[in-house]
């Protein structure tokens, strides 16, 4: 599968960079960090893997991500797969599950993305949870447990947006918010949207689930001409001596 990113959040500017890469190669994982992990100087590194100059391999999932998924032997688990709506041939694949959610945890600020797949006709297919649902209104809560699985959705940039000026967000056609698109997609999204249209649906509306899963997201889109996805400075590999992790 396409390779995830890791997303950190500065604790004093609250601004996301994007740190490091993790990828999987016939069963071996490996890490690496990007120029993203030198633009605050409050960014040490990731767990064990302590020299933002070096790659990491591993033939297991690094701890770090592998404690960002739920373990297969909990009972929620057949939940948690459903939540995220996840392919039967792919729900026990700890890479694609950290890709589908994001791999949140409420002690650090740490985020894991990918890059999209390419569909069938040529599509770019991106699947993201809603964020900021806690600080939404009832009416926006209302809205959201009235949606259907298909029904679709818009991105709005949110100009008047203090903390972020790429801030997206999410709405129905009335149009009633239902939530934000994640910061660290924000950027690359506006300048798509400037140059040809999003779709978004809702790919998964899950009323059993804690509210951080409750509205899963999908976005699909054909790149403009000569734009790259994900290619500003900050995704670019920093590399160096490859070490055992």
């Amino acid at each position: 599968m396409n390779p995830l990113y890791i997303a950190w959040q500065d604790p004093k500017s609250r601004l996301w960079h994007t740190v490091g890469r993790l990828s999987r190669e016939r069963d071996l994982y490996t890490f690496a960090y990007t120029q993203g992990a030198l633009a605050s100087p409050h960014f040490k590194y990731l767990g064990r893997m302590r020299d933002v100059y070096k790659t990491y391999y591993s033939q297991e999932l690094f701890p770090l991500f592998a404690n960002r998924i739920l373990n297969s032997s909990r009972p929620e688990y057949p939940d948690y797969v459903r939540w995220l709506a996840m392919n039967p041939d792919k729900e026990n694949d700890p890479m694609q599950l950290l890709a589908r959610s994001g791999g949140e945890r409420a002690t650090d600020e740490l985020y894991v993305y990918t890059h999209p797949e390419t569909n069938d006709q040529g599509e770019l297919e991106l699947f993201f949870l809603s964020n900021g649902l806690r600080h939404l209104d009832p009416a926006s809560l209302q809205r959201i447990g009235q949606l259907q699985m298909g029904d679709s959705l818009a991105l709005r940039r949110e100009a008047e947006n203090e903390h972020d000026r790429f801030a997206l967000v999410i709405e129905t056609d009335e149009p009633i918010k239902v939530g934000y698109c994640p910061r660290y997609l924000n950027r690359d999204l506006c300048q798509i949207m400037e140059n040809t249209t999003i779709k978004l649906t809702v790919e998964r509306l899950n009323h059993d689930a804690p509210i951080q899963f409750r509205l899963l997201c999908k976005a699909l889109f054909k790149l403009p001409p000569g734009f790259t996805l994900f290619g500003d400075d900050e995704y670019q590999l920093l590399g160096g001596e490859v070490v055992a992790a």
